[in-house]
């Protein structure tokens, strides 16, 4: 019966299960308990949205999305919704990133990503056998660097950072000439440098250096960083109890149901729930990897890599930014943090990934439910 469940839907539900508890966890966090409920009752709506787009998703034959044709025109569609937020995008928190639709708000920088995905797969997979060539590197850097500044300018760091770090990955597992990549990167540091030395002021090198480590500047740019590190760090070993979190609830913590929703999931669920969690989102990266794996063709591949870079990425940059270690850049933890934008789109990039499973190739489909019958 699960056999004929599974193959007339598709679902990695392996992977399915695993984003249930990552989705009750930021409930949880973000449950006030007491009085007004906002962003519970607003995630749960848009949880309910993500899953429906899921599904329908999951259903979509995707090939199409193959032609060149269609990737074009997506991508000049992307820029023009890019560049279209200077004119009439919302200000929220010093970045004009959104779309305001009444009481809601959409980011489109985070469809985009999806977007890139797609298109440095194409790229990629036409150009495996010739790959080494430099000029792969300087036109798929091109498809990154012109969304990349137009978001970079908004400004949203933490989504520049995404779309820089989703190229790179990518690129590295294309089969690019390594020697050529690190030339690139080599030029650019070299620019960095000579700015540095000769063209930035010294407010500019302080504010720099602020931003690399906040934690030097604990009453201005780095206060929210000190009480990120502080509320991970009252955690211990088993938490101080879901509500019980005394930096998120009593507002020490801002933005707790967002850019710091790490930091209080640790304070309240402390080191074991952490681990709980890195396992549970450990298990998605798997799923999505081992899906990629099964693809149909190079195309599927470098798109279930990339989808997985995509999430890593927000992963490790949201951690590492909760416990010092990295900027604050106001990058969301995926299925956790509040926010319909991040949510939606990541659904979305699974549901691709799970339309695609619906055409592998026949020798990985076998393989592919033999895992559910323990064959």
């Amino acid at each position: 019966m699960l056999l004929r469940i599974t193959r007339a839907i598709d679902i990695d539900w392996i992977l399915f299960g695993a984003l249930v508890p990552l989705l009750l966890a930021g409930l949880l966090t973000m449950d006030s308990f007491v009085g007004e409920n906002y962003f519970f009752e607003r995630q749960v709506i848009w949880i309910t949205l993500a899953f429906a787009i899921f599904f329908v998703f999951s259903a979509i034959d995707w090939r199409f999305i193959k032609r060149t044709g269609v990737l074009a025109a997506l991508f000049v569609f992307a820029v023009g919704v890019l560049s279209l937020l200077f004119a009439a995008g919302h200000v929220a928190k010093g970045a004009q990133s959104w779309f305001s639709f009444g009481g809601f708000s959409f980011q489109p920088s985070d469809p985009v990503k999806i977007l890139l995905i797609l298109i440095f797969a194409k790229y990629f997979s036409r150009r495996h056998i010739e790959i080494a060539h430099v000029r792969h590197i300087l036109v798929s850097g091109f498809y990154m660097f012109v969304p990349f500044v137009l978001v970079f300018l908004q400004p949203d760091f933490g989504g520049a950072i995404i779309i820089f770090s989703i190229w790179l990955g990518m690129i590295a597992v294309s089969g690019v000439s390594k020697k050529h990549l690190a030339a690139v990167f080599l030029t650019g540091l070299i620019a960095f440098g000579a700015l540095w030395s000769f063209a930035f002021e010294e407010y500019q090198k302080k504010r720099i250096l602020t931003f690399l480590n906040p934690l030097t500047d604990i009453q201005g740019a780095g206060y929210n960083a000190h009480q990120s590190t502080i509320a991970v760090g009252s955690g211990g070993l088993f938490g101080k109890g879901v509500g019980y979190g005394t930096q998120s609830r009593l507002k020490f913590l801002p933005e707790y149901e967002t850019d710091f929703i790490f930091a209080a999931f640790a304070e309240e669920w402390g080191l074991v729930g952490v681990l709980l969690l890195f396992g549970l989102f450990g298990i998605v990266l798997w799923r999505v990897l081992a899906n990629a794996l099964l693809g149909a063709g190079n195309f599927e591949i470098f798109f279930g890599i990339g989808l997985a870079l995509y999430l890593m990425s927000h992963f490790a940059i949201h951690v590492g930014m909760n416990v010092g270690l990295l900027p604050v850049t106001g990058t969301t933890l995926p299925f956790v943090s509040y926010g319909g934008s991040h949510l939606v789109t990541e659904f979305a990039g699974l549901g691709i990934l799970m339309g695609m499973r619906r055409y592998r190739r026949a020798a990985h489909r076998e393989d592919s439910e033999n895992e559910f019958v323990g064959v």
